[in-house]
């Protein structure tokens, strides 16, 4: 949390979940290469590498921006979202290998210097056996450097919030980049459809889920902008809540709130984290505390306030039961603003 700086506070299920994408790493290489060199006895080895790592590193991006929307899909899909940073700097370092190892082979034994000549044999745009896609992938190996570099909590407190995010959202740009970089490179060196038919899947992939889910969320916001800002949101029936877990109730002009239930009671607090605006509805509840799903920054949640030593606080909501129902006040509380929760089986008149 913001209250210190703190080296990774590692526990099972990050191991295990760094363990399970080195291994995915690993076997996608070593099957890359075996079948690369049993299909082309002539292939260089080297070159298999540098390929192995370069569409390892695309494809491991890849599933990084298929975790939001599965996300929201699916809640078996939520457990992924923790420790996605580990997964964006594993991600940098593949292609870091790849960017090495491809600098050295194609660029290390002239007189010039590597970096000098990259530079200067990718000159001409005009046609595709001149496209310059080293240097498209050249740019989007530094948009990864300055996420994988400013990942930690310390660039996100001294550069601020929006210019962070903003920063860490060229993900995008940097993909798109390496759906060009790929798809132009075999172009140019490749007869087989493989490596474009793997960038097309890839990218369609991921525009087409991205697409799904903001469309449902449209949908969602276009149906709650018709009600009134007053009026009560119906939430859910209370053990339709998830224990230990929320509903995301958006309303309209966009905010989302965050309906969790512990048990019988039930609270509801601001779906962004203060830490780098993660979806807290996302997260669970862990020693009686909202828990972010990105880096695990925690608030009570009957009144928003992260437990001592730590001092962050976030909005809550007013809840009422009707008719079985969970309805939620639209209508933030400051943060830190403490709120009786609502206790499943209780009666308003015990309530009050």
């Amino acid at each position: 949390m913001g209250h210190q700086y703190q080296a990774i506070q590692w526990n099972k299920g990050k191991v295990q979940y760094d363990i399970a994408i080195v291994t995915f790493a690993v076997i996608y290489i070593a099957i890359f290469m075996a079948v690369g060199l049993m299909a082309f006895a002539t292939s260089d080895p080297i070159v298999l590498m540098i390929r192995a790592l370069g569409t390892c590193a695309f494809l491991l991006l890849t599933f990084i921006l298929l975790i939001g929307p599965l996300a929201r899909i699916s809640d078996r899909f939520k457990p992924m979202l923790y420790n996605r940073r580990h997964f964006g700097v594993f991600t940098f370092l593949v292609a870091l290998a790849h960017f090495g190892l491809a600098l050295t082979w194609y660029h290390g034994f002239g007189p010039l210097n590597p970096l000098v000549s990259l530079f200067l044999s990718n000159q001409s745009g005009g046609t595709f056996p001149g496209f310059p896609f080293e240097l498209l992938g050249l740019a989007a190996f530094i948009i990864l450097l300055l996420m994988a570099a400013t990942s930690h909590d310390f660039w996100l407190n001294n550069l601020s919030a929006p210019v962070w995010k903003a920063l860490h959202m060229l993900v995008y740009v940097a993909y798109g980049l390496l759906v060009i970089h790929i798809a132009a490179g075999a172009l140019v060196t490749e007869k087989s459809p493989v490596y474009p038919v793997l960038v097309i899947a890839a990218f369609g992939l991921v525009s087409g889920l991205h697409l799904i889910t903001g469309l449902r969320e449209a949908k969602n916001d276009a149906l709650l902008n018709k009600m009134e800002a007053k009026s009560w949101v119906s939430v859910a029936a209370p053990n339709d809540i998830p224990d230990k877990r929320a509903v995301i109730v958006p309303l309209p002009g966009g905010e989302r709130v965050a309906v969790f239930r512990d048990g019988k009671k039930i609270s509801a607090v601001t779906n962004v984290c203060r830490h780098q605006n993660g979806p807290l509805g996302e997260g669970r509840i862990i020693d009686g505390c909202v828990t972010c799903p990105w880096h695990g920054w925690q608030y009570r949640m009957e009144d928003g306030i992260s437990p001592p030593p730590f001092t962050e606080k976030i909005a809550t909501y007013n809840l009422k039961m009707m008719n079985g129902m969970v309805f939620l006040n639209p209508d933030a509380n400051a943060p830190g603003t403490y709120v009786d929760p609502l206790v499943i089986g209780q009666t308003a008149e015990q309530r009050s």
